[in-house]
């Protein structure tokens, strides 16, 4: 109620009350289907001719454009781009989708803008383009340095290829880099998890997430692990595993701050992630 009068509540309205504002693009492109996912995501044999990042661009943008329609065009002050696999569309390709961003609701000074990126499709030239584009922070699928647990996992990058592309990502002028590891997967030893984290820790990163493998119904890993080809950790093991975890990174000096992650130093904290669990706003489009 608004000097006697109902009226709608706008971004101005609230201008000063409200949280931040994030936005979230997700690109729903993989070269391949990991058993374990159930996102929305598709690969190129179950697309055939229906879609292509060109035409999935021009779609982001016009739900962008929906977006600023009914929230007003507020500057983000996160963008976080996930998937699938957005480093399938390459530098050029991400440059257009912050430039989408930029065009519709704009960015916040010094906004967060992270990537999620697989291994395999990253490279020295790559991390470049998207550093120059205006990204600020990688999100590395590492999961695991064990190859039998990769394998479980239907991951396709050779063990070491996360740790490389980390080290390329630094060196391409990011100070904000991520490792994501899971773990509990069937037939992963304590060993293979103490191997994974010395290999994080000696990428020099400055986060790490770490996930627990959840078994979600209708996935392949869920259909094989209901066969019993699959044994399941049970959760007291996840627990040691959990604080296995926490402890080798705190001892290298990165801080548990949210459920899953920890980081350096509070710069180092995922700002985008942060505004979910604390009833941020945001628009998801993609």
């Amino acid at each position: 109620m608004v000097g006697g009068a109902s009226r709608f509540l706008t971004w101005g309205t609230l201008r000063g009350v409200c949280s931040a504002f994030g936005v979230y693009v997700h690109v729903p492109f993989c070269a391949t289907r990991c058993g374990y996912c159930d996102f929305n995501t598709y690969t190129a044999g179950e697309l055939g001719s229906a879609a292509s990042p060109s035409s999935w661009l021009e779609g982001l943008k016009r739900e962008l454009a929906l977006g600023v329609q009914r929230v007003g065009a507020r500057p983000a002050e996160t963008v976080f781009v996930g998937g699938g696999t957005p480093s399938m569309l390459g530098a050029d390709g991400l440059a257009s989708v912050l430039g989408a961003v930029r065009g519709s609701f704009g960015l916040a000074p010094g906004a967060e803008v992270t990537t999620e990126s697989n291994p395999e499709s990253t490279s020295p030239e790559f991390f470049a383009g998207i550093r120059e584009a205006g990204y600020t922070r990688v999100s590395l699928g590492m999961q695991s340095v064990a190859p039998h647990v990769l394998r479980v996992l239907d991951r396709v990058h050779t063990p070491g290829r996360p740790v490389e592309a980390a080290i390329e990502a630094r060196a391409a002028g990011f100070e904000h880099v991520n490792l994501d590891l899971i773990y509990g997967t069937p037939g992963e030893r304590v060993e293979d998890l103490q191997a994974s984290l010395d290999a994080v820790l000696a990428a020099g990163v400055d986060h790490v997430s770490a996930y627990s493998l959840i078994v979600e119904d209708g996935t392949a890993l869920a259909r094989r692990v209901r066969r019993g080809e699959l044994p399941m950790p049970d959760e007291d093991v996840l627990a040691e595993y959990y604080e296995l975890i926490d402890a080798k990174l705190a001892a290298a000096g990165l801080t548990w701050y949210e459920v899953s992650n920890w980081a350096a130093s509070a710069g180092a904290r995922c700002r985008h992630n942060l505004g979910y669990w604390r009833g941020g706003d945001w628009w998801g489009a993609g």
